[in-house]
């Protein structure tokens, strides 16, 4: 099947690319294997996009997705697999068909991180959980932890409060990213324990979580609880592109100012581009900038 510009994500970034790509009449297919909306969509409360002085994260991305269906792009939930070069374009194989697109545009956005502990995996979803908006409603009236020190964390201790029994605060370090008003605001909060210099070393639990270790500044701290959430950042997942990108030392994709990458016709916007500042309102920006480069270069 051909197309003309492929877009591989439906975030904020990638909505945005594809409202700004169809509306210059371009044949655009946005390919999202989870929610429209991304990561952004799981978002509890945004206090930060102009416009809309309090705003839930799927609220906001539904309408872009509305707005971006209007004008004629095409949604489908489909995972990509790969993405190849071609002579005359690229192959982009889901897990439904392979396409063959003009111009690709990625913004898929990273992977939540896992601290890999021993039994993370078999408690995830059993206690462990990487989205408070998603699966706080399980906790009512229960003891739970919040590890992380940004401002998701700060939003997900936000959101619990208003169901758990009691919420521990674990950040690594003494110092917390998130910003200092949003910091402020959990400080006040009855329910909130805060641990600094802390880790998480060990879950405890086989069907469900009981309780977990924590290495607060060299001591073992054990904390009886049903859930922890983890919110302690994303890593990029490029492993569907089989070409040479040119990557960072993280490993995110490095593109110019007009979200080119290193490859003809092959666009990068979003979390998955190396920058330095990650919030809805930047992938917007570059979304759009991705979805004009397509039209073509002035």
């Amino acid at each position: 099947m051909k197309v003309g510009v492929v877009i591989i994500g439906g975030g904020p970034a990638g909505l945005s690319a594809g409202i700004f790509a169809s509306r210059a009449g371009l044949d655009v297919v946005c390919f999202e294997k989870l929610g429209i909306g991304g990561q952004a969509a799981l978002s509890y409360e945004i206090l930060n996009y102009p416009g809309f002085e309090n705003i839930s994260g799927y609220d906001l991305t539904q309408k872009m997705h509305l707005q971006a269906k209007k004008l004629g792009v095409k949604f489908k939930n489909e995972n990509v697999l790969a993405l190849k070069q071609l002579k005359n374009g690229f192959s982009v194989k889901t897990n439904v068909a392979t396409y063959h697109a003009e111009k690709v545009i990625i913004a898929c956005g990273c992977k939540t991180r896992k601290l890999n502990l021993p039994n993370e995996q078999t408690l995830t979803g059993k206690g462990v959980s990487y989205c408070a908006s998603c699966d706080g409603g399980f906790f009512k009236n229960k003891i739970v932890a919040v590890v992380g020190g940004g401002n998701t964390a700060m939003e997900d201790v936000r959101y619990l409060n208003k169901l758990a029994s009691k919420i521990y605060l674990i950040n690594r370090s003494e110092n917390f990213k998130a910003g200092e008003f949003e910091l402020n605001k959990i400080k006040r909060l009855k329910k909130v324990n805060i641990l600094t210099n802390a880790n998480v070393v060990k879950l405890y639990g086989e069907k469900n979580l009981t309780g977990i270790d924590v290495d607060v500044e060299g001591k073992i701290k054990h904390i009886n609880l049903s859930g922890i959430f983890f919110a302690i950042g994303s890593v990029p997942d490029l492993s569907f592109v089989k070409i040479k990108l040119g990557l960072d030392d993280y490993g995110y994709i490095v593109v110019d100012e007009n979200m080119k990458t290193n490859v003809d016709n092959l666009y990068a916007c979003g979390d998955i581009i190396s920058k330095n500042f990650r919030q809805i309102i930047t992938a917007c920006g570059e979304g759009a900038i991705a979805g004009n480069s397509c039209i073509g270069e002035k």
